[in-house]
């Protein structure tokens, strides 16, 4: 034990005087490691972040609504099919509701109606432009997951009397009023007036897509008033028990064919998507990136190990005679073995330490 760490030490004043001796060769072979190790790290953290925004996006849709709409959450290939479907109403809501409140131990609690276009939003000499507008019902606010910077939503009498009021998000309050707050203002929205009353905080985007912040919601009356033409119409049903969400799709279904009127032998005309559906689509390709980012992590690593082992060859060569001097005054094979690894190993730690320490 005692010849095994004095051999250790011995090899290893050795490896840092020959370190010190070829500082531009070892340098050189440390930088493919740090080059690998910062690349690992850079990708971890891309990977993670990814990973955190995929959640965060896929939680703006909850987990225990259903939407009920013309067109499913995933690539279908006839397409046309889905076009020449029936459109959506937002008084099947109504029916929906009074099947949902005849219906014993329903696992649904609520249908919310919302129709949605594209518009413009002015206040004075400001203007932003594609906003979605977003037209519903005062309920909505139990299938939604969003909060206030600040005001209120409409109330079931604004709701009713079709006022002109609206809430606005976040980068619609921040293009049009950046220094002032926007409760009780009037915005000009497909040329009619509308009061702001409340302003929802940021919510990001979806997966860098498109911004969820762009967004004025109002009572489904007004929005009527103003907006028939190409709006598209959505039934967000929320679910009692989000680990009963198979059964209270399947639940859902039946009443829509009832609302629908569809006879037994046709199929169903409407779509009923879900946070879960759309994950499932989007998961591969999140997946396929995170594949690539790992390889090229590793294709780093490894160019990393052929540098070092280069290096390491070529110090064998370099030093035959030596070695060739020390086996003959009696040097174990392991010993002068232990040598070389020791330096390739001094090097790949010297790298890593580097490396994480960016």
């Amino acid at each position: 034990m005692k010849r095994f760490v004095y051999e250790l030490s011995e090899s290893w004043k050795i490896a840092v005087a020959q370190m010190r001796s070829n500082m531009t060769r070892s340098t050189l072979t440390a930088l493919g490691v740090i080059i690998g190790i910062v690349a690992v790290t850079l990708m971890g953290t891309a990977i993670g972040g990814i990973q955190v925004g995929f959640d965060k996006s896929m939680a703006i849709f909850g987990d225990d609504v259903l939407y009920v709409g013309q067109w499913p959450w995933r690539k279908v290939d006839d397409w046309w099919n889905y076009r020449d479907r029936k459109k959506i109403k937002t008084e099947y809501a109504e029916g929906l509701n009074r099947m949902i409140a005849m219906t014993p131990n329903s696992n649904l609690t609520i249908a919310i109606p919302t129709s949605s276009v594209y518009r413009s939003v002015k206040y004075t000499d400001s203007e932003v432009n594609n906003v979605l507008i977003r037209g519903t019902v005062s309920d909505y606010i139990i299938t939604s997951t969003f909060d206030f910077k600040e005001g209120r939503f409409f109330n079931e009498l604004e709701t009713r009397g079709g006022a002109n009021v609206c809430v606005i998000g976040y980068d619609v309050a921040d293009a049009l009023f950046p220094s002032a707050s926007p409760i009780d203002k009037l915005v000009l929205i497909n040329g009619q007036p509308f009061k702001v009353i409340g302003v929802i905080s940021r919510q990001g985007s979806f997966l860098g897509l498109f911004s969820l912040d762009s967004i004025v919601v109002m009572p489904l009356p007004a929005f009527q008033k103003y907006f028939t033409a190409k709006s598209e119409a959505e039934i967000l049903v929320k679910v009692k028990d989000k680990t009963k969400l198979s059964a209270a799709k399947d639940e859902l279904t039946g009443l829509m064919r009832r609302v629908r009127g569809l006879p037994p032998e046709k199929k169903d005309d409407f779509s009923i998507n879900e946070q879960q559906a759309l994950k499932s689509t989007l998961d591969p390709i999140k997946n396929s990136m995170a594949i690539a980012g790992l390889f090229i992590t590793g294709l780093s690593l490894f160019v990393g190990a052929i540098g070092i082992m280069n290096i390491t060859f070529v110090s064998v060569k370099e030093r035959t005679k030596e070695i060739g001097t020390r086996k003959a005054l009696g040097a174990r094979r392991g010993t002068i073995l232990l040598q070389f690894l020791i330096e390739s190993t001094a090097l790949c730690l010297l790298g890593g330490f580097i490396g994480l320490s960016f």
